[in-house]
Order: C-alpha cells, then sequence, then structure tokens
C-alpha cells in the first residue's frame, strides 16, 4: 500500500505510522508536551491515546491520496520510537510543500530532527514530485530553527503573522531546502 514509504540513513529510519502503534505516540508526545505545547496546536494536555489512534488513520487515508506523508521516526538498529515529521501542504501548481519535525524530549539535541529533515526533504523531491520543500518555524523556536540550519536550509527570512498557534499570531521564519541542497535536479 505505501511503496518506497520507508527511508533510511542507517541512524534512523522515517515510515509512514502502523496501526497499534498509538500507544508509543502517546507516550512521546505526553513526555514532550513542555517542549512542544508553545510550536504546536496540537500540542496539549488533551492529546489523548483516542487521539493518536485518529491520527495514525487519517494519515495513513491522507497518505493514499498523495495529501499528506507523515512519518514516524525510529531508531534503526532497535526500533525505538523517536519522534515525527512529515510533508503537507502540496501545491499542486507550484510544487512545494511545508516541511516539519518533532522529537520526543529524551532524545532532543542527538541530531535526529535533522537527519529527519534531510530524509523526509529526499522523498519530497524523490517521491512527492516537489521542488522545493518549506520549513516554517515560529520566531522564537530556536530549537527548530538550528534543525533547519544543520539540515542545510536556506535560511529566507521573517514572515509576518504566517502562524496561529491556538489564540496567538505569530511571525516565522522562513527557510528552504531544494533538491540542489542533496545534489539532485529538480524535475517537473
Amino acid at each position: 500500500m505505501f511503496p518506497f514509504a520507508k527511508m533510511t540513513d542507517g541512524v534512523i529510519v522515517i515510515r509512514p505510522y502502523e496501526f497499534g502503534e498509538e500507544k508509543e505516540l502517546y507516550t512521546a508526545i505526553k513526555e514532550s508536551l513542555p517542549e512542544l505545547t508553545p510550536w504546536m496546536s496540537w500540542a496539549t494536555e488533551k492529546y489523548t491515546l483516542n487521539v493518536a489512534r485518529d491520527f495514525i488513520i487519517i494519515t495513513r487515508s491522507e497518505w493514499s491520496r498523495g495529501a499528506l506523508y507523515s512519518f514516524a521516526i525510529t531508531d534503526a538498529i532497535t526500533g525505538e520510537f523517536l519522534g515525527g515529521c512529515g510533508l503537507s501542504h502540496f501545491h499542486p501548481i507550484y510544487k512545494f510543500c511545508n516541511l516539519g519535525y518533532w522529537v520526543r524530549t529524551p532524545k532532543r539535541g542527538r541530531g535526529i530532527a535533522v537527519r529527519a529533515a534531510k530524509l523526509a526533504a529526499r522523498f519530497a523531491f524523490e517521491r512527492a514530485g516537489t521542488i522545493r520543500a518549506e520549513i516554517v518555524i515560529a520566531e522564537g523556536n530556536e530549537a527548530s530553527k538550528r534543525v533547519a540550519e544543520k539540515a542545510g536550509a536556506h535560511y529566507e527570512g521573517i514572515l509576518r503573522n504566517r502562524i496561529t498557534v491556538r489564540e496567538q499570531i505569530l511571525d516565522a521564519y522562513m527557510f528552504s531546502l531544494l533538491p540542489t541542497t542533496f545534489g539532485l535536479v529538480a524535475h517537473l
């Protein structure tokens, strides 16, 4: 159902979320709420096991339509759940998408998000038909900004009133990754 969905760099694997792993997803999000809540509207105290289950069902369905590619990030050796990343908001004419990532708190600071961002971007260029992956980060989210920089993304500036998190309107850093970042050629 999901051909060519799994990608690895030998350290981590990104792959579609699997039915039945909602407990791992839920546990990782709950333990990471202090770091996620300021930046992710979906990260709240109301996040439940049922929400995690529904997320997996929805993302699997959207994957089959080519509308959203949500990946679990796992350890390439142990299979341990490390976080998530995804490609969303595909523009059908201009062939770009949004790239996002998060890593569970106990595993932060190990380069996992950088690795995941690179793998997801390669997926976007090699398998999803895009020519640009945008990383839009709320101003002040310095950890995500460092990930974008370390992944080789090009900083393009501040976009005013670009992101909302719950009731808050935020400016955002705009970064982009292109096929050339990885030595690839863009194709339409």
